[in-house]
């Protein structure tokens, strides 16, 4: 491997069998780095932010619902990115959006009120929801129909292992260094910047492959996707903002212990995601979101009574480990999907998937000061219709035969289907 590359560091790290066959230079690579970047900004936030917002802040339960239901705006939005796309390339406007979510970070400590926690947030959030947009835009696009389960268990693996380097500065520098918030989100927020930086003076232009389509629409035929997507973000914000905000003020876990519990989902994740991307390549993409939704029911289920610190610190681990199948969802749409239609379709699944994300942080704040376990039923019975969407996935998806209700012609299966339907 070329000593210049940025991932020379990476190459050393398992043997070398993370990076094995890569083009230094080529895109995957550049999706690669672009995954390792978002977190070091992101965790930083991320690990922070229930400490900063309690101790600083004097944030209430309803206080984190509503920035937490602000904070996806943005994505509620995304669907904004393809007529951003008419002034700039996508990979130009993924390079621009890890800038925005690392200057959005390095100013929160700036401004510990509850105000300019809102307004940093949304900054933040930004830049995090179009870099994810375009980054799961340009890997459909650019990674074969074959391998793309794979690859994006590797970005999982790039950004897991970049989340365990940034948790643990963190760590050191709450806990060993004794520094301020304001200064910890400076320096994750400045990386990211850097690393956008580093990658937009090495890498080329890469052409693309197809024209995508330069406006908004809905396919009838991908309507199952759409239901996918839309009841993933119901079940993320449910970890997100209630399983963390748990472990705060129930089980009382400080700053350091949260960042302490990232660190070991991170890890786990380091070492099992790119084996999960290669098991949905496998499996197929029905059986592991069944697989990932019975998980979910029982794992919402215990949340409701569990009593136990350490239990459940388990639970969150385990709840954080299945995110890694949602890589299923999204192999599943590049293999019914015509290739015009991803950059546009990755940008209104992004809204689809903030629509109930933008409700369920405001109104279950409410719920959680009377009756925190109804919130976690709730996103048991979530997980339940969640697992009937996914029976409905093909054993083997594609044009025409988008859901197990298509009967296909038995002469023979449509190699493509045309854009409008």
């Amino acid at each position: 491997m070329a000593r210049s590359s940025p991932f020379a560091f990476l190459h050393r790290f398992r043997g070398g069998r993370f990076l094995e066959g890569l083009d230094p230079r080529g895109p995957e690579a550049f999706l690669l780095l672009s995954a390792a970047a978002m977190p070091v900004a992101f965790s930083t936030w991320q690990a922070l932010l229930n400490n900063f917002a309690i101790e600083r802040a004097a944030f209430t339960g309803e206080n984190m619902g509503l920035l937490q239901s602000i904070r996806e705006i943005p994505g509620f939005l995304a669907f904004g990115v393809v007529f951003v796309l008419l002034l700039c390339r996508e990979q130009t406007l993924l390079l621009a959006s890890l800038c925005l979510l690392g200057v959005g970070t390095a100013i929160t400590g700036l401004f510990p009120s509850v105000l300019g926690l809102y307004l940093t947030t949304v900054l933040m959030s930004i830049g995090f929801h179009y870099q994810e947009t375009l980054q799961q835009s340009l890997t459909l696009q650019w990674i074969g129909k074959e391998r793309a389960a794979a690859a994006m268990g590797k970005q999982l693996a790039a950004r897991a292992t970049s989340g365990v380097a940034a948790f643990a500065v963190v760590w050191i520098l709450l806990e060993v260094l004794k520094v301020d918030y304001a200064w910890v989100y400076a320096f994750g927020g400045s990386l990211t910047v850097v690393f956008a930086l580093i990658a937009w003076r090495i890498f080329p232009r890469f052409p693309q492959a197809t024209v995508q389509n330069k406006r908004l629409f809905l396919r009838k035929r991908y309507w199952l996707y759409y239901a996918l997507t839309f009841m993933s973000g119901a079940r993320r914000q449910i970890f997100t903002v209630f399983a963390g905000f748990m472990m705060v003020e129930k089980f009382g876990f400080s700053a350091a212990e949260i960042t302490l519990l990232f660190v070991v989902n991170q890890i786990i994740n380091m070492l099992f995601a790119g084996r999960i991307g290669k098991a949905i390549g496998h499996w197929g993409e029905r059986k592991a979101l069944t697989f990932e939704y019975i998980g979910l029911i029982g794992i919402f289920l215990a949340y409701a009574v569990v009593d136990n610190a350490w239990l459940a610190g388990g639970l969150y681990v385990v709840d954080h480990l299945l995110f890694a199948m949602a890589i299923a969802i999204r192999a599943y749409f590049q293999k019914i999907a015509a290739p015009e239609d991803i950059a546009s379709s990755s940008g209104v699944s992004f809204t689809i998937n903030h629509i109930a994300a933008v409700i369920i942080p405001a109104v279950f704040g409410i719920i959680w000061l009377t009756n925190p376990a109804a919130v976690f039923l709730a996103g048991a019975g979530m997980a339940c219709l969640s697992l009937v969407l996914a029976r409905l996935v093909p054993s083997q998806p594609e044009p025409g035969r988008e859901t197990v209700l298509i009967r296909p012609h038995p002469a023979s299966v449509p190699a493509s289907v045309p854009a409008g339907e």
